[in-house]
């Protein structure tokens, strides 16, 4: 701080060390090379004055922008970082983001009552949105209506909006057809939330009818496809304690006993689910994967079951997230953009077998 107690300038560290504006500007922008003198001069200056660099207020001011990228995600922040793919994704944001020197805003796609979605006069740029449920497209018409660049993860956006999409009914498709080639025939689902209200409840047609999860009823249906009438449970979130409270709903009954019609398979709609399940079946006695077989959905390091490996399919979660940030650099930087598709690959595990005799 200055001795008169404002926050000292450019100019001042310039005036300081004798050196033209400009000049000293190029210093603190690292774009232009300058002699290694000029340089110190221009360091040393600034430190004696307390100038630690140019003040973001005033360049976004000058620009017209905020350098900050909106991200909107579903439901509560500390349940959306529990899920690994949701910490590759950003990872992949950020790295993507890196050139446009732009920093992240986390916001949540739920408003408090009487309240407009927090991205509604959020001091952001561009957003990214994950997933697109009912909420999610509310905050969209209001991004749309701003005038802001905006990209979707999966999630259907509308015409002219770019998507980063991934295969997820082809992909729980052949994760399904894996089980179906084993010769299971009883086989369950667990799915992700399917709403807005994120209860634990088993599948109904008219529940389903309902869903507003582009990501769960994709899914769902690319099981339906394999099992036209497999029952499931939809689960409140993609956690591991969801997974172990659907797998029960879908094993045993009230008391604990387990069911004489309960399936020899689940499949569930993300890797933390099926790891609670795999917790679930070992708590009622069944060995996975003689009596029981389970697989899940994403790739991620699976832990707490053991040696065991999880026969799931994988995603490109970090490829995802640095497609949605290459594309809304393109738009910042005045540049159409593209939506990009994404496909799954199997991996085989050791948490499927052929169904006991």
């Amino acid at each position: 701080m200055s001795s008169s107690g404002r926050r000292p300038t450019i100019a001042d560290v310039a005036r300081e060390a004798g050196v033209s504006t400009s000049t000293a500007s190029v210093v603190f922008s690292g774009k232009v090379n300058v002699a290694d003198a000029t340089r110190e001069r221009v360091l040393a200056a600034a430190a004696a004055l307390g100038y630690t660099g140019p003040d973001p207020r005033a360049a976004s001011l000058r620009t017209g922008r905020s350098g900050i990228v909106g991200v909107v995600l579903g439901g509560d922040l500390r349940h959306a970082f529990l899920d690994p793919v949701t910490t590759v994704v950003m990872d992949g944001l950020i790295d993507a983001l890196a050139d446009a020197s732009a920093g992240l805003l986390l916001l949540r796609d739920d408003p408090r009552e009487n309240e407009a979605p927090p991205v509604a006069e959020a001091p952001v740029d561009a957003v990214v949105l994950i997933g697109c449920s009912a909420r999610a497209r509310t905050a969209m018409e209001i991004v749309l209506q701003r005038g802001l660049p905006v990209v979707v993860i999966e999630g259907d956006a509308g015409e002219g909006v770019p998507q980063v999409t991934l295969d997820n009914r082809e992909a729980s498709a052949e994760i399904a057809g894996h089980l179906f080639r084993l010769g299971h025939t009883k086989v369950a689902t667990i799915t992700l939330a399917l709403d807005a209200e994120r209860a634990r409840i088993p599948l109904t047609p008219e529940r389903v009818a309902n869903g507003t999860v582009d990501v769960a009823l994709d899914r769902l249906a690319g099981f339906r496809e394999v099992y036209p009438d497999g029952p499931g449970v939809s689960a409140a979130g993609s956690l591991v304690d969801e997974g172990i409270l659907s797998a029960r709903m879908l094993l045993a009954d009230a008391d604990g006993a387990l069911r004489a019609d309960r399936p020899t398979a689940i499949v569930a709609q993300s890797d933390l689910l099926a790891v609670g399940a795999v917790r679930a079946a070992e708590e009622l006695g069944l060995q996975v994967p003689e009596d029981l077989s389970i697989v899940g959905f994403d790739g991620i390091s699976a832990d707490g079951i053991g040696s065991l490996k999880l026969t799931t399919i994988a995603q490109p979660a970090l490829a995802k997230g640095r497609a949605a940030g290459e594309q809304i650099s393109r738009m910042l930087a005045g540049e159409s953009a593209d939506s990009v598709h994404f496909r799954c690959v199997f991996q085989p595990g050791e948490t499927t077998a052929p169904p006991p005799a």
